[in-house]
């Protein structure tokens, strides 16, 4: 589902990721993990294409990320071409980013409705059926002010999932809920990868690294240091890098 090939991005002349190199399997879910500042935020925004990378190759179910070939050369789509593409990617932040003026249902609807041409009766069956699998229904009509974390994280699950994408990306979805929120959130998680969706999430939670993810991949200092099986590479880490960073975080 996706390939990235030699993906450097840099910031200010600052190299941010070094040459990355990445498989994600078609119905897996694949976890990075590392420090901060590591690179995995920015590695997952030009997945999507919300930063363009400066060089090297991604792919996301055989098409090139923002870009087309033709005669050999790199040309960038346009912005419309670059909306449709991003529309089959779900992405979750750690802030929810909810339009605070919607309500929980029309925060669902909108994207189906003005991107995709869903008539508003069918996406707001749609959005109480999400609503309904994420554990929110009957909160159709609360704005996300009215909603503890977890629950507004919830509802950026299910406007994500609303749009039918066949990639879903977590930033980190997790770290912005008080810890009693964070389980309600990964066991909605833990649901949609027993669904078969493909996921790349990055995450500090370790447990749900090894409990879910079938690859999982170490970043430190814009590069990967390590990657493999969680059962192994969270367990028996082979770089002193991993090592030391484990022992922080476990």
């Amino acid at each position: 589902m996706v390939e990235a090939r030699g993906v450097y991005k840099s910031y200010a002349g600052v190299e941010v990721l070094k040459g990355v190199n990445l498989t994600v399997v078609r119905g897996e879910v694949t976890c990075l993990i590392g420090p901060s500042g590591s690179g995995k935020s920015t590695l997952l925004r030009c997945i999507n294409h919300l930063e363009k990378h400066d060089a090297g190759e991604l792919r996301v179910d055989g098409h090139l990320v923002g870009y087309e070939a033709r005669d050999g050369k790199l040309y960038e789509l346009n912005d419309k071409q670059i909306c449709a593409e991003r529309s089959q990617i779900g992405m979750v932040f750690q802030r929810f980013n909810l339009f605070q003026h919607l309500t929980v249902l029309d925060n669902i609807t909108i994207g189906q409705v003005k991107v995709k041409g869903v008539s508003p009766e069918v996406a707001n069956v749609k959005a109480r059926e999400l609503l309904a699998r994420v554990g929110l229904d009957g909160k159709e009509k609360h704005y996300p002010s009215q909603l503890s974390g977890g629950q507004q994280q919830r509802v950026a699950i299910a406007r994500a999932l609303a749009m039918e994408p066949k990639l879903m990306l977590f930033d980190e979805p997790t770290s912005a809920l008080d810890p009693e929120l964070v389980g309600e959130v990964l066991d909605v998680m833990k649901d949609l990868a027993r669904s078969g969706m493909t996921m790349i999430v990055v995450t500090h939670e370790m447990n749900f690294a090894r409990e879910v993810a079938n690859t999982v991949y170490f970043l430190d200092g814009g590069v990967i240091e390590e990657s493999g099986d969680p059962r192994v590479v969270l367990t028996e880490p082979s770089s002193e890098r991993l090592k030391s960073f484990l022992s922080k975080v476990l």
